[in-house]
């Protein structure tokens, strides 16, 4: 059973209640997610972020397929991180943290994905062909967004 994990750091030139109030928003996911994916939010975005939320989406990732994903939102500590895992969905294992925190000028956003392919061996031989560069193809489209949306951290 292989464990991938993906991580990434971004700066921006936003105080942590910007960054708080945008990236605890589930319905801020479609603003940052490449609209080739047809994301859509089926449910439970209607609140502010919880420990226990259940959000439900359908998003398209590879090849045209409309697959639902469903996240809890397992973990929240207001201003600073809140952990997503995927309970249905695309992956074996899907556990997601976002931290952010204040620095010179701006904040630190992290992010740390634990993830497990499905398939077994098959899985983990087209994760290095499909998988990963499609995660970082969707990561580098958020930081990219986020740019847009805020500035470029100097």
């Amino acid at each position: 059973m292989k464990i991938y994990t993906l991580h990434k750091k971004q700066n921006l030139p936003i105080s942590i209640d910007q960054a708080w109030e945008f990236l605890s928003s589930p319905v801020n996911l479609k603003t940052i997610t490449p609209d080739y994916m047809s994301f859509d939010i089926l449910s439970g975005a209607d609140r502010p972020m919880y420990p226990g939320q259940i959000i439900q989406y359908i998003v398209t990732p590879i090849l045209g397929i409309k697959t639902k994903w469903v996240t809890e939102i397992t973990h929240v500590k207001d201003k600073q991180y809140f952990v997503d895992e995927q309970r249905f969905g695309p992956y074996a294992l899907w556990h997601h943290k976002h931290f952010i925190k204040a620095i010179n000028g701006g904040v630190e956003m992290e992010d740390i994905i634990d993830y497990k392919v499905p398939f077994g061996i098959l899985g983990q031989m087209i994760h290095p062909m499909l998988v990963k560069p499609k995660l970082e193809e969707i990561f580098k489209y958020r930081q990219e967004k986020l740019v847009e949306l805020f500035g470029n951290y100097n």
